[in-house]
């Protein structure tokens, strides 16, 4: 029997990448803007490629969130311009990342409905990833911090954070079922630790969070508004 239920925060309980996906649009839009300037072009795809390898590479460094995402695409935006790319465009992104976490936490549907029913019969903590100050934000925003029994804000997804929580909160991992939408991040960890994971796509994924998901101990469903009745045959 599943008696502790875990959430991811960005794009399973509230949307978060696309507003990744629309500002990495205005990025393009920008950049063409200075590729103008310079006589130069710039393939809207390289772009991409290039952002999410700066990304990539600097996860180690400013970790998961909008600050790394703002420093990426201003690292990106020197590069392809050859360090030519104006001092006001690059105001204009730093702009870009203070409208992204300023923007107002909207949850997906069902989430609040299904979030409050289960909170009555199972422990539910809240397991996210990215800038502390933002997650934080995020969450007393939604409106849901006084349903989980508990919050981490962790750097990192992987099996050796989520056997550290386990053990920490004294969970039983063949009692605990994780929700998520990323399955490198939420579900394939979950699982090597001999847990459970539900696996609820959001429209959007990141590449860098893409992969298969496992064959065994992992459900997927189309709304988080049909957990319960999952939880239910478990």
């Amino acid at each position: 029997m599943i008696d502790t239920i875990a959430f991811d925060g960005d794009d399973t309980l509230w949307h978060n990448e696309s507003l990744f996906s629309m500002t990495q649009e205005r990025f393009r839009t920008l950049l063409a803007h200075a590729a103008g300037q310079d006589g130069s072009a710039f393939d809207a795809s390289d772009i991409d490629r290039r952002l999410l390898a700066a990304e990539t590479a600097n996860l180690r460094f400013y970790g998961y969130g909008i600050k790394g995402f703002v420093l990426s695409m201003i690292e990106t935006a020197i590069e392809v311009t050859g360090g030519r790319v104006p001092a006001r465009d690059i105001q204009t992104l730093m702009e870009f990342g203070k409208s992204m976490l300023a923007h107002p936490v909207e949850l997906l549907d069902g989430v609040a409905e299904t979030v409050e029913a289960l909170a009555s019969s199972h422990r539910l903590l809240l397991i996210t990833k990215g800038d502390l100050f933002d997650q934080e934000s995020k969450i007393a925003r939604s409106g849901l911090a006084e349903r989980f029994h508990g919050v981490e804000i962790v750097s990192e997804k992987d099996p050796a954070t989520y056997r550290r929580i386990l053990e920490r909160r004294g969970v039983d991992p063949a009692r605990f079922l994780m929700v998520g939408n990323s399955v490198r991040s939420d579900i394939l960890p979950v699982v090597a630790v001999g847990a459970r994971a539900v696996h609820v796509p959001y429209h959007l994924t990141w590449a860098h969070e893409e992969a298969e998901p496992p064959a065994e101990n992992c459900w997927r469903l189309g709304s988080v508004r049909d957990l319960p009745a999952l939880l239910a045959t478990l």
